[in-house]
């Protein structure tokens, strides 16, 4: 399903803790991070497609969240030729998305990569709001920037605790700031590839593909989000 001008209607997802860390996923078999996204099926609405999203990427139901707000307007992003089909290309052009600011009320275990058997993620975490985007594929960048700029206003106050260490508090017996420390260490998913601290990791499905190497179908197929 695409617009006049070639754009895909999609939803992107900035999911928030209590402490303003957001999920932060790593595109299964790749090494780039992202949020969670996909597109909008015919009949659909904006915010049904995220709670449906939002199931099939972390396992989450309405009950585990609430919705803070929305960005106003569509957010585009141009997808390069290389990923797209050559019969497809001339017809197709990249996403165009409404993006949600959730907060969890629900439990870190209420989180799972793997509740359908197409899997987005192997691996997530807890990070400051404001994400190193040059782990994100590039051609999504612009749109993260915008995103997590317009919604920042809206993200929820919380209480500062631990601002100043009591008397006798030794500075190692203090969460970092980076979010919850699991103190198992980096985990090692294969040669060359290292999770950040805190990082929770799951196997790679043996028949799943990159969705970042996944093409286009024809025009009047419904394509997967990239």
């Amino acid at each position: 399903m695409l617009d006049r001008d070639g754009f895909r209607p999609n939803v992107g997802i900035i999911l928030l803790n209590q402490k303003n860390q957001v999920f932060w996923g790593k595109r299964i078999r790749t090494h780039s991070w992202q949020f969670p996204q996909g597109g909008i099926d015919r009949g659909e609405t904006p915010e049904q497609a995220m709670f449906r999203e939002l199931h099939e990427e972390v396992g989450l139901q309405p009950n585990h969240v609430r919705l803070v707000a929305r960005t106003r307007d569509w957010l585009r992003y141009e997808v390069p030729d290389r990923y797209i089909r050559r019969d497809a290309r001339g017809h197709y052009k990249g996403q165009k998305q409404i993006w949600y600011l959730l907060q969890l009320i629900g439990h870190d275990w209420d989180l799972n990569l793997r509740a359908t058997d197409h899997p987005e993620f192997d691996a997530w975490r807890w990070h400051d709001y404001w994400v190193p985007l040059d782990v994100v594929v590039e051609f999504k960048r612009g749109v993260y920037e915008m995103a997590l700029t317009e919604l920042a206003r809206y993200l929820p106050r919380h209480e500062q605790r631990n601002r100043y260490l009591r008397s006798g508090m030794r500075a190692r017996d203090v969460e970092p700031q980076g979010g919850p420390m699991h103190r198992a260490g980096s985990l090692l998913l294969n040669p060359g590839v290292e999770l950040p601290p805190g990082a929770s990791f799951d196997p790679d499905p043996q028949n799943s593909v990159p969705a970042e190497l996944e093409v286009l179908p024809l025009p009047g197929m419904v394509p997967r989000s990239i």
